[in-house]
């Protein structure tokens, strides 16, 4: 066939040059870019996931970033808690040295006080300038504020809180009591009341009426008279309440021996180790001995005898029992009075008033309206995605207990001053050793949540950037064996196509031969 007008052959080379030609200038460009994809049309699935992934590394780097510099915050913190924990150490040798009263005058007794007044303003200062880019960290500004506190609620302390919506509510249901351990004595006195007096009814040998009472501080033998009334006996045994941790108080025709404190670590044991009694001429209801209190009841004793007087050579015991419950329906931990839970939306715990704790039902706590340091350490900003944790405030007028008192009230002029007339340093130590548990308590918890939620956060987000990077390559990036490769064919295949469309082009000269 020879035509001139049409050439075939010349059209069919342009068209196979103008695709090589393309081939060719794709692989130069991903060679140049070191991507594949630059442009929707080169795979529409495939930037849709590339972009996608590459929004999730951003939010990770991020994350990243937030879990580095929460770390920052809380060293700053514990840097200042540990200062704030020296100085509580130093407070309390200054106590012991205090209490050594014969051998120390009146000059020493006012220096003590001094350090003990520069120690509580050295720890209200730091507690006030303890700071991260001018948030203050241990004044309360990251603590949580609540509202609604029930009176039947003593104490209490949040250590995160994390809730969708203006407040959350902390409600809980008692369905333990908590309990002291409890003994009653029906020492068969004279009369009911502090008044009437003890009957001895010795054996041979025997000289007293002696117990031993037993604690969970310690323990201590005790020997009566007769005639002694029954105030003067609870006296005795209140006077080693510290030693012991036992409490008497009169009741009825004897006496009740209870611990100091609620919960299963306290206990009331007695032994009759001498003597025996005998009913009062005003006689007493039930046997004489050593009486088990009533479950429901505190204040009662049992009807029936634990152990005669006569047969208490083998201690009689009762323990304690912790309150028991749940806290916005998850299952609480209790000790003594105190409940509390922990978990990922709530830590709390809080103590309950005498009357409470031992009554089962539901308590209405409080409810937290905001506070506490919030740290975003994960991609997606939702509330799973959220830690918090509460800086409570480490002021001298916080750190105790309010049934012990506060680390300010040792100032001078205050209650329990060492350069007082009659110090009370026994109590001063109690809130010494409260204060120092508190500090150390927030530092662990503090080590805790750099340790286990900020450096394994911080891992784990580490894995999941290069996990995530990987698979952003996989689809993105250029593979330049693969790239190379082809940029030699499509060279290839473009100059074969060069010649062919030359060659083409000369076809129609051919006919030029046919006119002579």
């Amino acid at each position: 066939m020879s035509r001139i007008n049409t050439n075939i052959p010349s059209l069919t080379a342009q068209r196979v040059l103008g695709q090589n030609n393309f081939k060719l200038g794709t692989a130069l460009e991903r060679l140049s870019t070191g991507l594949q994809i630059s442009r929707g049309k080169d795979d529409p699935a495939g930037l849709i996931a590339s972009e996608n992934l590459r929004s999730e590394l951003a939010a990770l780097n991020s994350a990243i970033g937030n879990s580095e510099r929460a770390d920052q915050v809380i060293n700053i913190a514990e840097g200042g808690l540990q200062e704030i924990s020296s100085m509580l150490t130093e407070l309390q040798g200054l106590l012991t040295q205090s209490a050594n009263g014969a051998g120390l005058s009146d000059e020493e007794k006012e220096a003590n006080q001094l350090q003990v007044d520069s120690i509580l303003q050295t720890i209200d200062r730091l507690s006030n300038s303890t700071s991260f880019q001018g948030k203050k960290l241990l004044n309360g500004t990251f603590d949580y504020q609540v509202t609604g506190v029930a009176s039947t609620v003593t104490d209490f302390q949040i250590n995160g809180a994390k809730f969708d919506g203006a407040s959350q509510s902390v409600d809980a249901t008692v369905t333990q009591s908590a309990q002291k351990a409890g003994l009653f004595l029906n020492l068969g006195a004279s009369a009911s009341g502090g008044a009437g007096t003890i009957d001895l009814n010795l054996g041979s040998g025997e000289s007293a009426f002696s117990i031993e009472i037993v604690g969970s501080l310690g323990s201590r033998e005790l020997s009566f008279a007769s005639t002694q009334t029954l105030t003067q006996i609870a006296a005795a045994v209140n006077a080693f309440t510290e030693d012991t941790g036992v409490v008497a108080s009169v009741s009825g025709y004897g006496i009740t021996l209870s611990s100091s404190n609620f919960g299963s670590d306290e206990y009331v044991s007695v032994k009759v180790t001498e003597g025996d009694l005998t009913d009062g001429s005003g006689g007493a209801a039930g046997a004489l001995g050593v009486y088990q209190l009533e479950a429901t009841n505190f204040a009662d004793a049992q009807g029936s005898v634990a152990s005669t007087f006569a047969n208490a050579s083998n201690p009689v015991r009762d323990d304690g029992q912790d309150i028991d419950g749940t806290i916005n329906g998850v299952k609480a931990t209790g000790d003594g009075k105190e409940l509390s839970i922990n978990t990922d939306f709530l830590d709390v715990q809080f103590t309950l008033a005498d009357a409470t704790s031992q009554s089962l039902g539901q308590v209405s706590a409080f409810t937290i309206t905001g506070g506490g340091a919030d740290f975003q350490l994960s991609s997606d900003v939702t509330i799973g995605g959220k830690v918090a944790i509460g800086l409570q405030d480490v002021a001298t007028r916080k750190l105790g207990r309010s049934d012990l008192g506060f680390l300010d009230e040792l100032g001078r002029g205050k209650e329990f001053a060492v350069d007082g007339a009659d110090p009370d340093l026994t109590s001063a130590q109690k809130i010494v050793d409260q204060a120092i548990k508190q500090v150390s308590t927030t530092r662990g918890r503090l080590g805790s949540f750099q340790k286990n939620v900020i450096g394994s956060t911080t891992r784990a987000l580490g894995v999941t950037v290069e996990n995530t990077a990987a698979a952003e390559s996989a689809i993105r990036d250029t593979d330049f064996a693969q790239e190379t490769a082809n940029l030699t064919r499509n060279q290839i295949l473009v100059q074969a196509s060069t010649n062919v469309l030359s060659l083409a082009n000369q076809q129609p000269q051919q006919v030029l031969a046919l006119l002579g």
